[in-house]
């Protein structure tokens, strides 16, 4: 058996935990504390996370996308696969080392897809983003959230308020009308389903697996602003 070997750590936001970066073999692990947040091996409910979302928005003209947390890139080669050359995406990733890693250690995992011509990617709170856009400016196409292990701030408590109501009523008020929230979870959360019909979202929550057809089932939930 291969062993496992630490390449690097960061601390978390807030400085109170630690993210570490290790590898065995060709297979990469990113974990906080005793907690695997991702596993180059296991990659299937990130890239549905993106393609769900790119389906639900496929006649929409020039769409731009804003991706919540690049971790190993799972979701953003899905999206560029799904979407035209017409497209902009944005990644926010909080963390600088994790752009780091993306460049250094798992480039190849990666695929060159942080020098595609439609991506742009922010050192920053995707909530800040989102934030920093004025009300009713349908700025996005859609909005992909994987920032946590689902609707709760374990990796950064600032999170919460992604998932909160005034969250969710920020991040519709800026998508374009027919614009999707997909967020993406280790597993179901009632609440969190309820919030998002409560912000006047129109839910789905799938259940997909984490590997192929096997695997832990993940949920992600799509939320398309049907208008207002």
């Amino acid at each position: 058996m291969i062993p496992w070997v630490q390449l690097d750590s960061a601390k978390t936001p807030d400085g109170a935990r630690e993210l570490r970066l290790k590898r065995r073999g060709a297979e990469f692990s990113i974990m906080l504390g005793a907690n695997e947040l991702m596993n180059s091996r296991l990659s299937s409910s990130e890239e549905a996370l993106a393609r769900l979302s790119c389906e639900r928005i496929a006649g929409h003209k020039q769409p731009k996308i804003l991706i919540g947390g690049l971790g190993m890139g799972f979701t953003l080669r899905a999206a560029l696969a799904a979407l035209g050359g017409d497209a902009a995406v944005t990644v926010a990733e909080l963390v600088p080392a994790v752009v780091a890693w993306a460049r250094g250690p798992m480039a190849a995992i990666f695929e060159g897809c942080l020098d595609d011509p439609r991506v742009t990617i922010r050192e920053a709170d995707v909530g800040q983003i989102i934030r920093s856009q004025i009300i009713g400016s349908d700025v996005w196409d859609a909005i992909l959230l994987d920032v946590d292990n689902g609707p709760e701030g374990i990796v950064y408590k600032g999170n919460d308020a992604l998932y909160d109501a005034a969250g969710l009523t920020m991040a519709r008020a800026a998508l374009k009308p027919g614009g999707v929230l997909a967020v993406w979870s280790q597993g179901p959360d009632a609440g969190f389903t309820r919030r998002l019909k409560q912000a006047g979202f129109v839910v789905e929550e799938i259940s997909t697996r984490a590997h192929g057809k096997r695997g832990a089932r993940h949920v992600i939930w799509i939320a398309t602003n049907a208008g207002r």
